[in-house]
Formats: structure tokens, sequence, C-alpha cells
């Protein structure tokens, strides 16, 4: 049940291909990309159903970035599976910043682009 305490499920797009690049000493693959999730939800006052859109920073090491640069492009829809990481970061005028982003371990194709 431990592995249960931090795990994020999302199916969403793609905003832009992702790119890889090489960090650190032992030059491990890292991708970062956007992933677009969408949701309808109803207008209680007008019944209307609206559609809301929320971008998530997602972030991939070693192979599985290695398979989502070779795979995917933007527009496609995935399911990833991951984990919420919290990150702190100072700017250059010393103010400290927070942001969250998702680590996946695994992903899967869904659907590739739409045709419009």
């Amino acid at each position: 049940m431990n592995n249960l305490k931090n795990k994020v499920n999302l199916i969403g797009r793609l905003g832009a291909k992702p790119e890889m690049r090489k960090v650190g000493e032992k030059e491990y693959s890292l991708t970062r990309f956007s992933l677009a999730v969408s949701e309808g939800i109803k207008d209680k006052t007008t019944g209307e159903w609206n559609n809301n859109t929320v971008w998530h920073a997602i972030t991939a090491w070693g192979k599985v970035a290695e398979r989502i640069c070779n795979t995917l492009d933007k527009g496609v829809e995935i399911a990833v599976e991951g984990r919420l990481v919290q990150k702190e970061y100072q700017l250059k005028d010393g103010t400290t910043k927070n942001s969250v982003e998702i680590e996946i371990q695994d992903f899967m194709m869904i659907q590739r682009k739409s045709i419009n």
C-alpha cells in the first residue's frame, strides 16, 4: 500500500514535441513536456457543458524518456502514470518559487494526433 501514497494517473494530449537532453556526469536522459488534460464540466445554472483544460508539467528519465522522444509528437493522446514532485528554486532577484511537476514512470499511447 506504500506505493499508493504518491501516485498520479492522467490522460491528456502533448502540447509540443518532446525533446530529450542528457544531464549529469553519467548523462542521464531527461525529457520534459506539457500535457493538456481536459474535462467537461456542466454549468449548474445554464446546464451547458464547458471544457476545462489544465496543463501539467511532465518529466521522464532514462529509458522512458528515450521512448517518449522516439514515439510521441505534439497532439498525441497518452495515459501517464507517475508521482508528484515539488521543486523549489530561486529567481535572479532572490525570490524563492515552488513548482510541482509529474515525474512519470510509464506511459501508453491512446490515440495519435486528431485530424481536423
